[in-house]
């Protein structure tokens, strides 16, 4: 269903009658496509806390953006690198900043963020990013742990008032080359409803696909519950970037898991996900073996916990969460899934901060993210395949479309982007976690939210 009111907005006489009400004013977010695969505009590389280490130059000039570099004075108040910095956007409009801010280890360094970043925000292009590098948090420095915990903070504070489309994120790392496909993610218009969020990348630099236009080239991808809807755009942003799909969905949906799979150059595989064999069924079905597993067969049996019979507990229950262990730990234990491979599940922002009606749903998505996070370390270390999860927020879909008007404007409106997301934004992000150079990436639930106002 399209977003009427931001189409109203973006008129002269919409935008007047928003400003004048106080009513929120989205912008129309600029997406991937294959005429614009980059941001229009350069990168601006500023530095916060002194010199970090990390080799940046060679990552960043793969982002597709060619980079200006200026660097924060010694200490807070300076001004020396900020004052250029703040001359070049007002040029040129900067598409993208990254503020290395690994070095921050005490309190007065954060006054260098401030300084790095105030000169040049307004000069930041709609529809732009912002992406500050942390470092982890050092257990045995607790001022150093107190400051970058602090940046956190700041940037989903900073995410929800930047407005004009823009993204703020917080990448955690300690090498800049493993962090390479997440940082061309973050600065590409592929991350438009991701903002808000804290990343941690790993320290093992994976090696590069050969293609970078098709990374997945020679990789075969499962996609549950991928006869429509989300599932569809994940199996079709997974096949544009070479994988082999198997489109995956219950009997009743084979007419149109067929069609998608037929459209893709793809296969349909049709059984039931919670069948206590599916995992077995999926690995007979594939005797080469996968090397991406996508969770992302879901349903909703709204209601609340008062008035919620077990059959509607249950039945949600088993196909958001049982489903996903059974079949994760049965296609595990056969090795059906390739050293390299790559496992991401579908969670929800109502897994992470609640929602009233949803006690099931919420139940189920908040397993999702523990099964993530207790299995990631180890499937990494057992079968070199890392597990990740994407948390969806409000996603413009048919299920949303019956949503009562008022709740679905709620939902639209009740984020820093004030919009609902699209299916290819929660699609480009799990193949930006699919990708073979995203190893380093594990353990991570990255919210496709907008920066809801739910949650963190």
């Amino acid at each position: 269903m399209a977003d009427r009111y931001l189409s109203f907005t973006a008129t002269a006489p919409g935008r007047f009658l928003a400003s004048r009400l106080g009513l929120p004013q989205p912008a129309a977010l600029s997406r991937w496509t294959a005429e614009r695969p980059h941001l229009d505009g350069h990168l601006l590389h500023l530095t916060a806390g002194g010199p970090s280490g990390l080799d940046l130059a060679p990552v960043l000039a793969r982002t597709g953006l060619s980079t200006t570099t200026e660097t924060t004075g010694a200490g807070p108040g300076t001004g020396t690198g900020t004052e250029a910095a703040g001359a070049t956007a007002g040029t040129t409009r900067p598409a993208a900043v990254v503020l290395d801010a690994t070095g921050v280890r005490d309190v007065d360094a954060l006054a260098e963020v401030h300084a790095a970043l105030h000169p040049v925000l307004r000069s930041v292009a709609a529809s732009g990013r912002i992406v500050v590098l942390g470092a982890p948090l050092d257990a045995r420095d607790h001022h150093q742990a107190a400051v970058q915990q602090a940046l956190e903070g700041f940037v989903r504070s900073l995410g929800k008032e930047i407005g004009r489309g823009r993204t703020v994120n917080l990448v955690r790392l300690t090498d800049a080359s493993a962090a390479e496909s997440t940082l061309r993610f973050l600065l590409s218009p592929k991350s438009a409803y991701v903002s808000g969020q804290v990343i941690g990348v790993g320290a093992e630099a994976p090696d590069g696909p050969a293609d970078p236009v098709r990374p997945l080239v020679g990789r075969t991808a499962l996609v549950t519950g991928a006869a429509r809807g989300i599932g569809a755009a994940v199996a079709e942003t997974l096949a544009r970037d070479g994988a082999h799909v198997v489109v995956l969905d219950v009997p009743q949906a084979a007419e149109d898991a067929h069609r998608v799979a037929a459209r893709l150059g793809g296969s349909a595989l049709t059984l039931d996900i919670t069948a206590a064999d599916a995992g077995e069924r999926i690995a007979a079905g594939l005797p080469d073996g996968l090397d991406i597993l996508i969770h992302n067969a879901g349903v909703t049996r709204d209601r609340r916990l008062v008035n919620m019979p077990a059959e509607r507990w249950s039945s949600v229950l088993d196909v958001n969460l049982a489903s996903v262990l059974r079949t994760t730990d049965a296609l595990l234990a056969k090795g059906a899934l390739r050293t390299g491979g790559r496992i991401v599940a579908t969670a929800s922002i109502a897994g992470l901060a609640g929602n009233a009606g949803q006690t099931n749903y919420g139940a189920s998505k908040a397993g999702v993210a523990g099964l993530v996070r207790s299995l990631a370390p180890r499937a990494l270390a057992e079968h070199g395949v890392t597990v990740n999860a994407v948390a969806p927020g409000f996603i413009e879909t048919r299920m949303t479309a019956a949503v009562p008007l008022f709740i679905r404007e709620a939902g639209r409106r009740m984020n820093s982007l004030a919009q609902g997301g699209l299916p290819v934004d929660v699609a480009e992000t799990t193949a930006w976690l699919s990708h073979p150079a995203s190893g380093a990436v594990n353990g991570q639930v990255v919210r496709v939210c907008g920066q809801s106002l739910l949650g963190a």
